[in-house]
């Protein structure tokens, strides 16, 4: 059985039933185990197990028509009992120990780096503003981060080279000139701690000028923003990879993925209830507009997550010193609305539209936050996707035409 080989929990969980179920599914021979070198626990092969959720098992949502439902190995991101790791690493002590680019590397290549820089090819910028600049003031930051990754990639003859060292030298520097390349729209201090790519990132996002504790937050949103399992956006991009898409391709895959309004725009909608709650005075009115309108609150509740988002608790914890006495009621007035009509705590979204409000950014900002982390985890799958037999995502359709 090789290294990459499933526990008996970790079956259960990709499966969606209980371990019981999964020794049940061994003792009628739908699945196979091995007995780990330990003499005591069980060992499954990912593609025994991703073969039995192709052909179907039992699933708590089975009454839900049209669901494709795809199962993979990986070696990046584990979420488990309320927690999220990247490569056994958990996010949110990430946060307190790492930048962003340390946690893109260790996505990437496996090891945990230490005050990682990366700095952008001025060829790469130029480039990059030159066909992002006749887009106008219309274009929000993620319109200019997808045409931008096109520009780049269009000078780039040898991104088809798909040797892992070339890959990561490719996201290092994409990464570093889409941020460069993003017109500022607020100022910035000289002490302020701009080598990472979060302090280059704030001014083009805030108007409220950078320092450290900004740059904390902002740098630990997309640390736990960078890699989420199989999101959407994921799985096109590891389509791309299967296809052997260059890792610019592969990037644009999952910015089209990413730019709906239940993925990465989803914050969108908890932004507008902080700013309603502020103007008018009453966070109730905001709960009760969004319920009206969406059914249910923006950026509150998470399958995966059902005592409540890590990712939230932790960068909730960083805005007090961005949030002003005012500010910092509104949000704690907004979650004890919020918690007065629903049982659901908040998410990453309601956080991250709360660091976009406490920091003057636009609701268009947390798009092309959401997509600059998750640039790292598109990068990261693309890689393990190049390491596996090609072509190996053919879904099949069933015609109920006429």
């Amino acid at each position: 059985m090789t290294s990459t080989s499933l526990t008996a929990g970790q079956v259960a969980q990709r499966l969606g039933v209980k371990p019981a179920t999964v020794y049940a599914y061994v003792s009628r021979g739908l699945l196979h185990r091995e007995i780990a070198d330990d003499g005591r626990t069980s060992r499954f092969d990912p593609a025994e197990v991703d073969s039995l959720a192709r052909r179907g098992r039992p699933r708590r949502d089975a009454r839900r028509t049209g669901v494709v439902d795809v199962v993979l190995s990986t070696t990046l991101t584990e979420i488990r009992d309320g927690e999220l790791r990247y490569r056994g690493h958990d996010a949110v002590e990430l946060v307190a120990s790492s930048s962003f680019e340390d946690v893109a590397e260790l996505l990437w290549t496996g090891a945990l780096t230490d005050r990682m820089r990366w700095d952008p090819p001025t060829g790469d910028v130029t480039l990059a503003r030159a066909a992002t600049d006749p887009l106008g003031r219309a274009a929000t930051p993620a319109d200019r981060i997808r045409v931008a990754t096109a520009a780049i990639a269009s000078s780039r003859p040898l991104r088809v080279d798909l040797r892992p060292e070339a890959v990561t030298q490719h996201a290092r520097t994409l990464l570093a000139a889409l941020v460069e390349s993003l017109p500022p729209i607020g100022s910035t201090r000289a002490d302020a701690p701009r080598g990472r790519l979060a302090g280059r990132l704030w001014p083009k996002l805030a108007r409220v000028a950078t320092n450290p504790a900004r740059v904390r937050a902002l740098d630990a949103a997309l640390i736990l923003l960078a890699d989420h399992e199989l999101a959407s956006s994921t799985l096109a991009a590891r389509v791309a990879a299967s296809t052997r898409s260059d890792p610019y391709d592969v990037v644009l895959a999952g910015l089209g993925a990413v730019s709906g309004p239940l993925h990465g725009g989803a914050g969108t909608s908890a932004h507008r209830m902080l700013v309603l709650a502020r103007s008018s005075g009453s966070p109730e009115r905001a709960v009760g507009e969004a319920l009206t309108t969406y059914g249910s609150l923006p950026g509150f509740g998470h399958p995966l997550y059902p005592d409540g988002d890590p990712r939230a608790r932790c960068l909730l914890d960083l805005l007090d010193p961005l949030l002003g006495t005012r500010d910092t009621r509104i949000v704690d007035q907004m979650l004890a609305a919020a918690e007065a009509t629903s049982p659901q705590p908040p998410n990453v979204d309601f956080a991250l539209a709360a660091l976009a409000f406490a920091a003057g950014m636009s609701a268009d900002a947390i798009e092309a936050i959401f997509a600059l982390a998750r640039i790292a985890g598109w990068i990261g799958h693309a890689l393990e996707e190049y390491s596996e037999t090609p072509l190996r995502f053919r879904t099949r359709a069933i015609y109920v035409g006429a």
